[in-house]
């Protein structure tokens, strides 16, 4: 669809009023930008509960997880298509309904079958809610004052994933992993009410729907979800699953794109990104998905499996970084933005969150609780020095009548970054132990000098059945520890390869960095 079309069926008047953000609104918006976040994370750490609860195997209740990505990565491109269909109030209430009523379903769920087809649910509805979320915001703030706008969305996108294991840890614990779910239906309760009474109806027009395209799509970006979020435990290529989806990547993907560089109708509207910053910005962010959602989907199995850290206190490692990138996301959209070059910021932003993952990389088996705090610290304050720049600069070229398409084709490939980072980490993690494994086993003999001083205040002999298994498990830890300092190395050094993005990007007017 050209941009032409797309004026032509855009909505007649704003959703917002023109004489200012309202406060209201502000607030709706980004409690639905934390629902849908949220989930991402705070099922996790009750998966085991589920498990038990279910009687399935481990490789089953992933499907928990993945029937909500996948639904959600397929839809959420095709955001500006509704908006232009129905309008962003009929959809958002929609959405909010839809995704409310599936969160209860969920918690209500006595199979594995249940809770994953509500899951579905779910992820249909919510893909909705982070685009629609951006877009309302951008409309309701000037360009000088959307680094605030940003910051505010940013406290729901970037803090909610970071509390999420925290908060779910505490449900779980306390309650039952039902209440994981259930948690949701006041929040969305309460945003329902506020955007029901403040957004404006608009006026709609039918919109033609390329289905071809649309099918294309959505088989290339659910089998990507798919090898992504399946790959490790199936051995990656060694399966025939993995096989098909991966061709089914490559040939659904560049049917989709060949097919549709030179349609007036395309789901997608690839002119977007001849926009140099538009395109820039979808690199980078997908570059920052794998640094900061691989370090956190690591961490906790880090300091639950291997340091023997109970669930609440793993919970409780994130709360630090939570603190820090919601204080950086205030400084940064009110302070930061308004003096300095958002290029810059951004920069900063990237190397402090490389920064905080090569800190986790350094830390070995006698690492405190602060030890692992600090590193977190350091992230959330990249993370907001991150995100308020990335949003603002992605969107400063986008007119209003394309923000809608532009924020959700922006959000997939946050999600995507953040699916392969999650794969590519725990992938390194356990690839890596079995090399580091083989490496220091065959360093070890019993005649080893340092192997019998280490055993040697135990009453131990390496020869002893005892005392080979005490070097078997040493060896296995130590192992397994230079495997997790890899990963978090590999999450580092993903950030600080967007540092060249940053060249790309223009810098915004002077009016927009001014107040």
């Amino acid at each position: 669809m050209t941009a032409a079309d797309a004026v032509s069926t855009a909505p007649s008047r704003p959703a917002i009023a023109a004489k200012g953000p309202n406060l209201t609104i502000v607030l709706a918006v980004v409690l639905t930008a934390v629902l849908q976040v949220l989930d991402s994370t705070i099922v996790n750490v009750a998966l085991p509960q589920i498990q038990a609860a279910f009687g399935v195997t481990s490789d089953q209740v992933v499907w928990t997880l993945t029937s909500y990505i996948v639904a959600s990565v397929v839809v959420m491109p095709l955001t500006g298509l509704f908006v232009r269909r129905f309008g962003r109030r009929r959809l958002i209430t929609a959405a909010i309904t839809g995704f409310a009523a599936f969160s209860a379903l969920c918690g209500v769920s006595t199979s594995l079958e249940m809770i994953v087809a509500f899951r579905i649910g779910q992820g249909l509805f919510g893909a909705f809610l982070i685009p629609l979320s951006q877009a309302i915001l951008f409309d309701s703030f000037p360009r000088e004052k959307r680094g605030q706008a940003m910051a505010m969305f940013g406290l729901g996108v970037v803090v909610a994933p970071v509390i999420g294991p925290t908060a779910g840890a505490l449900l779980t614990e306390y309650f039952s992993w039902r209440a994981v779910f259930y948690v949701n239906v006041p929040i969305a309760a309460f945003a329902l009410i506020m955007v029901s009474g403040e957004l404006k109806k608009e006026d709609t027009k039918a919109v033609r729907v390329d289905w071809a395209g649309l099918i294309l799509m959505g088989v290339a970006i659910g089998a990507l979800q798919l090898l992504l979020d399946l790959g490790q435990t199936r051995d990656w290529f060694d399966s025939h699953m993995i096989q098909i989806a991966a061709v089914t990547v490559a040939v659904a993907g560049v049917a989709f794109v060949l097919r549709g560089l030179g349609r007036r109708d395309n789901i997608i509207d690839f002119t977007l990104f001849r926009d140099r910053s538009f395109a820039a910005a979808n690199v980078a962010i997908m570059g920052f998905g794998v640094a900061m959602y691989g370090a956190m989907a690591v961490l906790p199995i880090f300091v639950q499996n291997l340091l023997g850290y109970p669930i609440l206190e793993s919970g409780y490692l994130f709360i630090p970084r939570g603190f820090a990138a919601a204080l950086s996301m205030i400084v940064t959209g009110s302070v930061l933005m308004n003096r300095l070059d958002p290029r810059l910021v951004l920069a900063a932003g990237l190397a402090l969150t490389g920064i905080g993952n090569v800190m986790l990389g350094r830390l070995d088996l006698a690492a405190g609780f602060a030890d692992l705090a600090w590193p977190g610290v350091v992230s959330g304050l990249g993370m907001g020095m991150f995100f308020v720049p990335m949003s603002t600069l992605a969107f400063q070229n986008i007119g209003p009548d394309r923000q809608d398409e532009a924020s959700g084709i922006y959000n997939v490939t946050r999600s995507i970054g953040s699916s392969i980072g999650i794969s590519l980490v725990s992938w390194q993690a356990d690839s890596r132990a079995q090399f580091h494994w083989s490496v220091l086993s065959g360093h070890i003999t019993s005649y080893d000098t340092a192997a019998r001083a280490y055993l040697a205040p135990l009453g131990l002999d390496p020869q002893s059945i005892h005392g080979a298994a005490m070097l078997g498990a040493q060896v296995r830890a130590q192992a397994t520890m230079m495997a997790f300092q890899d990963a978090f190395w590999l999450t580092g050094l993903a950030a600080f390869a967007m540092l060249p993005v940053v060249l790309i990007l223009q810098r915004p007017p002077r009016a927009a960095a001014t107040p």
